[in-house]
């Protein structure tokens, strides 16, 4: 049995700061916020990786950002450059976008080309990477189409949604994920996130990571919970 602790839903837990709103002084809070409550890492805007990764520095928080977010429409020449330059300011971990309209049209074999180029990328740098799927905008065969190609390139993990398209992460969405994907790639839900309950949810459904803006009500709601016993 494994004890529910502070540490073990903020370890679940990638602090999102993707908002276009956000002011520079609400990035640096956030990623201050993140450094206290060490959770697994901070998805900030692609121009503010640098200082992210320097306040960051030795915490055992990874600063993370996006790839072709969040439409998944750059070419692959785009993508690789942004993920090259996000590495070069000190992101440990990438989330990228699929080519939606390629995976839609069935283009299966550019689909696969361009997550392998980022990859690549990756990989030189020492690095992880999280391909997004969009899940909202894809059947059923499609979904599994790219959990097969990310389980055979072996990305770091495979995630739901960006959090901007018309739906986020679904129960059958995860299951799904986690059935058709290698048991060592992870599963991300990311969309929709805001209460300790779905997080736990995600947890029992064999998700590693979960994204969200809520990290602060969550972990305060996790705070305020009555004593409870060992979960498994």
């Amino acid at each position: 049995m494994t004890e529910l602790t502070p540490r073990r839903i903020s370890k679940l837990i990638d602090h999102a700061l993707l908002k276009p709103t956000l002011t520079e002084a609400e990035l640096w809070q956030g990623c201050t916020f993140a450094r206290t409550h060490q959770v697994a890492s901070v998805c900030i805007v692609p121009f503010a990786v640098r200082r992210c990764a320097e306040l960051l520095f030795e915490s055992g928080v990874a600063p993370s950002t996006t790839v072709g977010f969040p439409h998944g429409a750059h070419t692959r020449r785009q993508k690789v450059s942004e993920a090259r330059e996000s590495l070069d300011d000190g992101a440990t971990e990438l989330d990228m976008v699929v080519n939606i309209n390629q995976v839609l049209s069935g283009n299966y074999a550019a689909v696969r080309q361009e997550i392998e180029a980022v990859l690549d990328v990756v990989r030189r740098a020492d690095a992880r990477l999280k391909v997004i799927f969009e899940n909202c905008y894809l059947d059923r065969g499609q979904k599994i189409s790219l959990c097969e190609i990310c389980s055979d390139l072996k990305v770091d993990w495979v995630k739901t949604s960006t959090g901007f398209g018309s739906g986020g992460a679904s129960i059958d969405d995860l299951k799904l994920m986690r059935q058709h994907t290698l048991p060592e790639v992870g599963v991300k839900a990311s969309g929709g996130i805001r209460t300790l309950e779905q997080v736990l949810e995600c947890e029992a459904l064999g998700c590693s990571r979960v994204g969200t803006t809520s990290t602060a009500s969550i972990l305060d709601e996790f705070a305020r919970r009555p004593a409870q016993p060992p979960r498994a």
